[in-house]
């Protein structure tokens, strides 16, 4: 670093010299990341500018009037952190460090002198001038930056106002920097606990797909974060039927997963499962308003079918979740699966019954289910994937439940570049011929 002739001369012929250094500085402490590297680097610095025979830290944090914790003295041969190891640091009561903390205004003395009997005289034994300067935060002095030298009137006045300012702002940057050390380690800490909610979530979902004779079937999970609300469940049932259920919990993140969780415990607590899919939602949504949703406000949309290969037939009910497609082979006419809507789970009453309908399901034919995360998928332009572009995509035949989702999924990440914007579940049973 070029030093200037004086960094506080402030007169024109010294602007170029005090520009690089503050250049210099600012570039310096940049580098930094550690709250205790910066203080470092800038106490250094500070010294090359302003020679000085002791600093001191004074501190009110976790004390109250006349005790004063001092947290740094440069004539300590180790140093702890302050951040990490506060209660390492001395605490003095009264004298005239009380007098410099507590006074919330800076202070310069010319000719000190401090009795022997004063918890400073350790400190300060052989200094003759010291300056105080404040250091605020939230209107009030946080702490006091104690600077001093061996001769008397050994600070210019003029110089004080600047030295304020110049340390106030550094006080500042650091405090910001230890808040980010503390928001990173809470954010990590989180983190690690919304990755475990995740894995916990993603265990609750079917391992394997179903095998059931006569029907072929393919699922697509995939959260926007870690944790979400979707949940998609089989229930193959010894007459050879297929239950599905899938359901979209409101809300994202971790409250979502937390439901989903007790969605899912609910389901398989049943006594009887989804042979009938109506009474099937009655059930979950009896349970959901008694036992957790009558206050929280959380609702779940949800979708129950029962297919019947054998007989050809497929049975439905709908707690308000976006109706699923069907592609009828024999014509390749796509039918929303819409006659039996009812509000979603956790707002009807207990009790509340849930219709469902039975339509015919042949060889060939093809159902789609999907949470809302597929419909409302929005690209960079802000445009919405919306119903017609599904269908459009369902309407010509595929091979098998396979080749539909992937063409499903295809045309979603063509249309969002990869990067979902929502929870999205996708599941596509086939009757085989």
């Amino acid at each position: 670093m070029n030093l200037a002739p004086d960094f506080f001369d402030t007169r024109t012929r010294n602007w170029r010299a005090r520009l690089a250094i503050s250049s210099d500085l600012m570039r310096e402490l940049s580098r930094y990341s550690d709250p205790q590297e910066m203080y470092r680097v800038f106490a250094w610095r500070m010294g090359q500018l302003f020679p000085t025979s002791r600093q001191l830290t004074l501190s009110r944090r976790g004390v109250e009037p006349p005790d004063v914790r001092v947290t740094r003295f440069n004539l300590w041969k180790d140093m702890p952190d302050p951040i990490a190891h506060w209660d390492r640091f001395p605490v003095v009561t009264g004298g005239l460090f009380e007098e410099l903390l507590y006074a919330d205004e800076p202070r310069l003395i010319d000719d000190l002198v401090v009795a022997d009997n004063d918890p400073a005289a350790g400190f300060l034994e052989g200094q003759r001038s010291l300056l105080a300067i404040p250091v605020f935060e939230h209107g009030t002095v946080l702490y006091t930056v104690v600077l001093t030298r061996d001769e008397p009137n050994a600070f210019a006045p003029e110089q004080v106002p600047e030295l304020v300012w110049m340390t106030n702002l550094f006080g500042r940057a650091a405090q910001t920097l230890v808040l980010s050390q503390r928001l990173k380690k809470a954010y990590e800490a989180t983190d690690a606990e919304i990755r475990e909610i995740a894995e916990l979530q993603h265990s609750l979902l079917p391992a394997e797909l179903p095998q059931v004779s006569g029907l072929e079937v393919a699922v697509h999970y995939r959260t926007a974060n870690r944790a979400g609300g979707d949940y998609y469940d089989f229930f193959p049932q010894p007459d050879g039927t297929l239950g599905v259920l899938i359901a979209d919990v409101s809300g994202h993140g971790t409250p979502a997963a937390v439901l989903m969780a007790i969605t899912h415990s609910i389901a398989h607590a049943a006594t009887a499962k989804p042979g009938r899919p109506g009474a099937f939602l009655t059930h979950l949504n009896t349970n959901l308003v008694d036992r957790y949703n009558r206050h929280s406000g959380s609702f779940i949309t949800a979708f129950a079918a029962v297919f019947d290969p054998a007989n050809h037939t497929l049975t439905y009910a709908s707690a308000g979740h976006v109706p699923p497609r069907v592609l009828r082979a024999e014509d390749d006419l796509l039918v929303p699966l819409n006659r039996v809507q009812r509000l979603p789970l956790g707002i009807n009453p207990p009790g509340t019954m849930y219709p469902e309908q039975t339509i015919r399901f042949g060889p060939g034919d093809q159902v789609v289910f999907f949470t809302d995360g597929v419909t409302e998928t929005i690209n960079r332009d802000g445009d919405v994937f919306g119903v017609e572009r599904l269908d459009n995509c369902l309407a010509a035949p595929a091979a098998n439940a396979e080749a539909m989702l992937s063409r499903i999924l295809s045309d979603l990440d063509a249309f969002t570049n990869g990067r979902p914007t929502d929870d999205r579940t996708v599941v596509v049973v086939r009757h085989v011929a």
